[in-house]
Formats: C-alpha cells, sequence, structure tokens
C-alpha cells in the first residue's frame, strides 16, 4: 500500500475557527483528565500494603482495573452522553487523543521514553479525523467533520487514483493547515542499488562534501536570526504575562521559529533533488547524531538538521525520484585514504588529508565521501561511471517558501 500526505493551508471562517479552537480545548482537557487518571493509578499501587506514602495520594480501590485506552474509551462514550462539551467535538477525534496517550505509555516502557506530561492552555496543536465521508475534496476547499466545508490554499493537485482516509488540522503561528493521508492499493518496489553512486559526508565546515567534488557551504539558519529572537525574548520578559501586547510577542517569536524551520527545510529539499541529479545511488554515513548533537558545537550540529536530511528528507526524495539509498559504516572515514587504503591519524583541526603512504592531497571532507562511497560499492553496488560535477559548487540559500517545500530548482556558482 502506497501512502501519500499533502499539506494545505486552510481558510477558515470566524466560526470555523471557534470550532477549531473548541476542539482543541476540549482535547487537551481529555488528555490531562486521562493523564490523571493513569498517574492515580500507579501513585496507588507504588507503596507498600503496611507503609503510606510521605506524600498525600489519591486512594483507589485494590481491584480498580488500569485505565488503559479501551477502560478510558468505554468512559468517555458513557461522559459523552451528559457533558454537552464533549457532544460539541467529533467522538474519533477525543479516541484519537487517548491512543496518543496509549502511544506515548508504550514508548515510554519499550523506547525509553519520558513520561508524558501535561498540556496548558494553547499546548494542543492539532487533532485527527480518522475516518471520513464522501464527497470530501472539491476545487479550493475540503469537507471535514463537525467543521463543515472549509476552503484550502490548493497548492498542488490533489494525487490521482488516492483515496482520502485521514485528516489532521494542525494549528500553527502562521494560521491552520490541514494533513490529508492518501492512500492507494499500488506497491512500488524499491529502487535497485545499481549505477552511479555518489558518497556523501556531511559536517559543519561544508553542510555536505560529495565523492564528485561538490562542496555545499552551511548556511546559519537559526544563527543568523539569533539576534532578532534575542531581542524579541528580551521585550516579553518585560511584558505582563498573559496581556495582550504579550500575546503578540508570543506569536511573533513563534512565527520566527516557524520562518527558520521553512527555510532549513526548505534548502534540505533542495539538496536532495541536486544530489539525485548528479548520481543513481546516494550513500550516507550511519552517524549518532544526538550524540553529536550534544557537544560543544551541539547548536550548530542542530541548526544544520543533518538528522532531518539524512533519515527523513534525502530517503524520501531518493526514493520518489527512483534513486537508490544507502547507508554504511562510519567508523574511521576521515581516517583512511581513498587512494591506498593506509590509515592516518588527523586531529579535527586538520582539514587537509594528506597521505604519508602514497602523498594524496586532497580537502578531508572530500576524501571522507569517497571513502563512503567506495564502501558502499564494496557492498551491493554495481558501479558504473559517474559523471562530473563541478568541483567546489556551493547553493545560494533561496528565501521563497513555498508551501510543499520540494522545489527542485536551485542555484549553483563556484566558490571562488
Amino acid at each position: 500500500m502506497l501512502t501519500l500526505t499533502h499539506e494545505y493551508k486552510l481558510k477558515p471562517t470566524k466560526q470555523q475557527i471557534e470550532t477549531i479552537e473548541n476542539s482543541l480545548n476540549v482535547c487537551r482537557k481529555i488528555w490531562n483528565y486521562a493523564l490523571r487518571e493513569r498517574k492515580d493509578w500507579s501513585a496507588s499501587r507504588k507503596c507498600p500494603v503496611n507503609a503510606c506514602p510521605l506524600h498525600s495520594e489519591y486512594i483507589m480501590a485494590a481491584d480498580a482495573p488500569y485505565p488503559n485506552y479501551f477502560f478510558q474509551a468505554k468512559s468517555l462514550t458513557k461522559a459523552k452522553k451528559s457533558s454537552p462539551e464533549l457532544k460539541s467535538v467529533n467522538a474519533q477525534a477525543l479516541q484519537q487523543v487517548l491512543k496518543t496517550l496509549e502511544k506515548a505509555f508504550k514508548d515510554r516502557k519499550e523506547r525509553g521514553f519520558g513520561f508524558p506530561r501535561f498540556k496548558k492552555p494553547g499546548q494542543m496543536h492539532s487533532f485527527m479525523f480518522p475516518q471520513l465521508g464522501k464527497n470530501l475534496l472539491g476545487d479550493g476547499w475540503v469537507k471535514l467533520p463537525s467543521i463543515g466545508k472549509i476552503g484550502i490554499r490548493q497548492s498542488r493537485d490533489y494525487p490521482e487514483g488516492f483515496q482520502v482516509k485521514q485528516a489532521r488540522v494542525v494549528k500553527r503561528a502562521s494560521g491552520y493547515y490541514v494533513m490529508l493521508c492518501f492512500t492507494s492499493e499500488i506497491n512500488v518496489p524499491d529502487a535497485p542499488l545499481a549505477g552511479a553512486v555518489v558518497g556523501v559526508d556531511v559536517g559543519l565546515e561544508y553542510f555536505l562534501s560529495a565523492s564528485d567534488g561538490l562542496q555545499v557551504e552551511r548556511p546559519r539558519f537559526f544563527v543568523e536570526l539569533q539576534r532578532e529572537l534575542k531581542l524579541l525574548q528580551r521585550r516579553l520578559r518585560k511584558k505582563v504575562k498573559g496581556s495582550s501586547n504579550w500575546k503578540k510577542l508570543q506569536c511573533k517569536i513563534a512565527k520566527l521559529h516557524e520562518h527558520i524551520k521553512n527555510i532549513r527545510k526548505d534548502f534540505h529539499f533542495k539538496v536532495a533533488h541536486h544530489l539525485c541529479d548528479r548520481g543513481d545511488v546516494i550513500a550516507v554515513e550511519a552517524l549518532n547524531l544526538k550524540g553529536l548533537s550534544r557537544g560543544m558545537l551541539g547548536k550548530h550540529m542542530l541548526d544544520a538538521g543533518h538528522g532531518q536530511f539524512l533519515n527523513v528528507i534525502l530517503p524520501w526524495v531518493c526514493w520518489k525520484r527512483g534513486k537508490g539509498y544507502l547507508k554504511v559504516d562510519a567508523r574511521g572515514t576521515s581516517q583512511e585514504c581513498p587512494d591506498c587504503g593506509h590509515v592516518h591519524q588527523k586531529a579535527l583541526s586538520d582539514r587537509q588529508h594528506n597521505c604519508v603512504s602514497c602523498g594524496a592531497l586532497m580537502p578531508r571532507d572530500i576524501a571522507s565521501a569517497i571513502v563512503i562511497k567506495q564502501r558502499a560499492v564494496g557492498r551491493t553496488v554495481q558501479e558504473k561511471a559517474c559523471g562530473d560535477g563541478l568541483s567546489g559548487a556551493r547553493f545560494a540559500l533561496s528565501r521563497q517558501e513555498s508551501v510543499n517545500q520540494e522545489s527542485p530548482s536551485i542555484p549553483v556558482r563556484l566558490v571562488e
């Protein structure tokens, strides 16, 4: 089964905005009530039977069942009969909140995630409709349960041969959006790992360096706008919390953070498309990016967004364009000579690869990218002749923000 998610910006009326805000508020209350019920059940059983807790805890019957999703969903159905506030929101949207909470507890147990937190007013940003009716889509509008027909900014056409299965309404600083999930019974096989291979090494001096000589400069998305963000946060500190001016500044700060996220994502998509233009198989390192982001250069690592690029956007673009995507072992790629294979220890400050064995001289990042390419070819890829690329090319950062954020065009020029 093939699944696609398209994002469209909503153009709601004042009445529809009130309906969306009411749904978000009720979903927040359901989340907090269900979380409190689970915490009370756990707290009532954490002390021995012959001892009392140091802090007062809610007393619960010994035979009370654990409030899992099925128990809480059944209680929600009973509560909707007597609560007008719960009746005003789609029932399945409220059930999805309980499913999300169930998944949070499951991830906490199996994946070591933190304990779920209570949500303050304004911290619930989305709710989902798992099932939709018929005649949902039209030219410039979409029909959602309990909201009705609502206008959208149709930035791209609906995919043909797909059916809408789910819809998620998202509130952001720039407005309201809807995520439409399209599904089809078509099965698309993975692209074969054959053809021209391009090895990619990521870093901070350059965002990435390719085995064919391409080097992309790293834009400072957050650092360049940090001064403006700092100024707004200083002004916010002097405002009365909860006042109108405080809320206006909060909105400006949120819009600035969203702008940083959008230009970073736009840049990642453009770089991914450009890499797919240069080869048939893209080979990258299997890095521990979470560990790298906790070092002294953590802010710059997070600003570059290597995790989003390597693990989310680049695999998606490669799959969409029929290119192969491969991860190789990252150990020793910067210490190994791509010409003779000699391992020579280099410090982080050594930016040139100068092999003492064969005399090879090249930029360190380019040498690492070539080693990544060689490891990929040595595994499963049948190598073809690679085309020559622009040596030392860089991308000019585009400030144009597209809704789908997948514009493949990107200006290239030589670094002087």
